[in-house]
């Protein structure tokens, strides 16, 4: 814990560490994290829409449980890197909250003890809404697979077996960004299983996925310092710029292909706006040398999954609002 005592401390004028700060708990919140985990939300959201099966309270429930699972998962990375030393001086990203010193140690785990009571509370009213009684066997899918996102949300980095630093972030992200989240959605509001979002669900996944690379690309000698087994240790910078552009490429395909498949009016042409910045990018991340330049990079492939998503979503309303006036 040497790094902690060195790091530079947000101090009241007392002299003492403002622990309480809402700024630093926003701040730890990682806000720019946000948009890009209800991606996946709204892609599933709409699609039921489009086809008849919406409802509005499930809609909410649904972004809510969303975020307070990202929420749960920033500061549980938090203190997991934090307590083991990987966010330290060295560090090219953000400076963390843990690292910072302006939370402690202690302070950080009750803050996860209550969002993981917040996250099961909201997952439990979502299901409780979406199946009620009658539908007790998916009641209890979905009571698992909720506990599943949490326990993932967790042992990202804490505990010894934290997958992060065993080189299955990517993997994870994946699934429970992409295809949980997708068709997850779907079938709150459906009850039913279309398996044509599995290319749109595993767009989303592909693209969560360049994310983490991205950040584990700039992060990559301080976490091979501190034992951080991720993909990109594993590969090696150039490698990974590899994998990086086979995780846009596939994402995009995913989603041409998906939209021929639907045969959507031309309209869907509309949101393919957002690839323009994924495949500007590609260029810019194939050339850098300086890890700290990869930084932008995640923000701009978050915000783009999340234009790719809301485009896509606009289109669909548009479609159906268009078939109900005719």
């Amino acid at each position: 814990m040497h790094f902690l005592k060195s790091a530079p401390q947000i101090l009241t004028k007392n002299g003492f560490p403002n622990m309480a700060s809402l700024k630093v708990w926003i701040l730890a919140s990682r806000l720019r994290t946000l948009p890009l985990s209800i991606s996946g939300a709204m892609m599933g959201s709409s699609y039921a829409y489009y086809l008849g099966f919406f409802d509005t309270v499930i809609f909410t429930l649904i972004l809510l449980t969303t975020l307070s699972f990202q929420i749960l998962s920033n500061f549980a990375n938090d203190y997991g890197d934090g307590v083991k030393g990987t966010d330290n001086q060295s560090r090219i990203g953000p400076l963390r909250a843990l690292q910072s010193g302006a939370v402690s140690p202690k302070q950080m785990r009750l803050a996860i003890i209550v969002n993981t009571i917040i996250s099961a509370a909201l997952s439990l009213l979502l299901i409780w809404i979406a199946f009620g009684v009658d539908q007790l066997l998916n009641s209890l899918i979905f009571i698992v697979l909720g506990g599943l996102s949490i326990c993932a949300a967790i042992s990202y980095t804490i505990g010894k077996s934290a997958y992060g630093y065993r080189a299955m972030g990517d993997l994870m992200v994946f699934l429970f960004f992409g295809l949980l989240s997708v068709m997850g959605t779907f079938f709150l509001f459906a009850k039913q299983i279309d398996s044509r979002l599995l290319f749109p669900a595993s767009a989303v996944g592909f693209l969560s996925a360049a994310v983490l690379n991205l950040n584990n690309m700039r992060d990559l000698d301080s976490d091979k310092k501190a034992q951080k087994k991720t993909l990109a240790v594993y590969m090696g910078r150039k490698k990974s710029k590899i994998y990086h552009f086979l995780l846009v490429l596939l994402a995009i395909s995913m989603m041409v292909v998906f939209q021929c498949v639907m045969s959507f009016s031309k309209l869907m042409l509309f949101s393919w706006i957002a690839f323009a910045p994924l495949l500007f990018q590609l260029k810019v991340v194939y050339n850098i040398k300086n890890p700290k330049r990869f930084d932008p990079h995640l923000k701009l492939v978050a915000l783009s999954t999340f234009a790719m998503s809301l485009l896509f979503a606009s289109v669909l309303v548009i479609e159906e609002l268009q078939q109900l006036l005719l």
